[in-house]
């Protein structure tokens, strides 16, 4: 999968052929299953820069981030390589990296993004990456989710216990 990434071939690849890069936008998440909120966040992370990478969590991360709940299943439910795919196919999508981190602090440091966006749930006292982007003079965008759905509240319907279907 050409769009898939070891965190250190990328590293390479933007040190290599900067102007085919930069100025690169990043972002990072779960991406447990895909909806149409995360396309449109990522259509619009894409518009904000020449490239964008995705931080995709591992399935440990995953694991650590959204812990067991009863009634529920465990996290994630589609295995990392699978996701990674299925973003790396994404039109927005330059390339993913899976980390192993719970926070993408790491990746931010190597990279340098010119600018991380995270969905607009997030404001700069609750965003842990954001002393990191700051330091290196990235710039951050909080992104209004469009349309207000997650992968917990899928499921939720799918077990039955949301029952309420909202069209787009």
């Amino acid at each position: 999968m050409s769009c898939l990434y070891s965190l250190e071939a990328l590293q390479q690849e933007i040190t290599n052929h900067p102007d085919q890069w930069r100025p690169l936008v990043f972002t990072n998440g779960c991406f447990d299953l895909i909806h149409a909120g995360h396309v449109r966040y990522l259509q619009t992370a894409k518009a904000l820069g020449k490239t964008l990478i995705v931080g995709l969590n591992s399935d440990r991360s995953v694991a650590q981030i959204k812990p067991y709940s009863p009634g529920m299943p465990s996290r994630p439910i589609i295995p990392q390589q699978e996701r990674a795919e299925v973003l790396a196919a994404l039109k927005p999508v330059d390339g993913v990296v899976i980390f192993e981190q719970t926070t993408a602090t790491f990746l931010l440091e190597t990279l340098k993004p010119e600018i991380y966006v995270k969905g607009g749930d997030y404001t700069p006292d609750t965003l842990p990456e954001y002393p990191t982007v700051q330091a290196y003079g990235g710039q951050i965008e909080l992104v209004q989710v469009e349309i207000p759905s997650s992968t917990t509240s899928i499921i939720q319907r799918i077990l039955g216990k949301q029952p309420e279907f909202k069209t787009l």
